[in-house]
């Protein structure tokens, strides 16, 4: 079973060993928390995430935290949708998330922070992107992880994965 931390803040404040990016299938890296990501970390983890495209809606790719690699062993690139700024259908954040833990236990991380997915661009709202994201969480039988945080800068967010949590436990 999978500890959860809910935590309100920027996703590279977080003590974890890899983060989640809401990316596309083509790894462009544009708007939202991939935009963020791009300017911290460098164009180096976009175009590493671009030479490991195509990435299914489902499945993720780890590249390195560019220039955030002393504080971060890599970024999990985990596509909500196939192209950058699409509407998407909310099973697309369910099978992002899975597609995220299942690369970062792979991996064997122990600790992976991950942000609200498919809110942003995506179209999907808050609470349903919550209950879908703690859904698959909960779903996930880890070999390596511990941990997972779900953190993001909006306090919007933060308080729908409290509820969606506290409906689960």
């Amino acid at each position: 079973m999978l500890e959860i931390e809910i935590k309100q803040g920027s996703i590279i404040d977080v003590e974890a060993d890899v983060l989640v990016n809401a990316a596309n299938s083509l790894g462009y890296m544009g708007g939202g928390v991939a935009g963020f990501l791009k300017r911290v970390c460098g164009n180096e983890v976009e175009n590493e995430a671009i030479e490991k495209a195509p990435i299914p809606v489902g499945k993720a790719v780890l590249t390195s935290a560019g220039k955030l690699k002393d504080k971060f062993k890599g970024i999990i690139h985990a596509p909500t949708m196939e192209r950058p700024a699409m509407s998407i259908p909310p099973e697309n954040v369910f099978k992002a998330t899975s597609g995220a833990l299942e690369e970062a236990d792979k991996n064997g991380f122990k600790k992976i922070a991950i942000p609200g997915l498919g809110t942003g661009v995506g179209g999907v709202d808050k609470k349903t992107a919550a209950e879908l994201m703690i859904k698959a969480i909960l779903e996930f039988k880890p070999k390596n992880l511990k941990k997972v945080i779900l953190v993001d800068i909006d306090p919007e967010m933060v308080k729908e994965f409290q509820i969606a949590l506290s409906q689960k436990k």
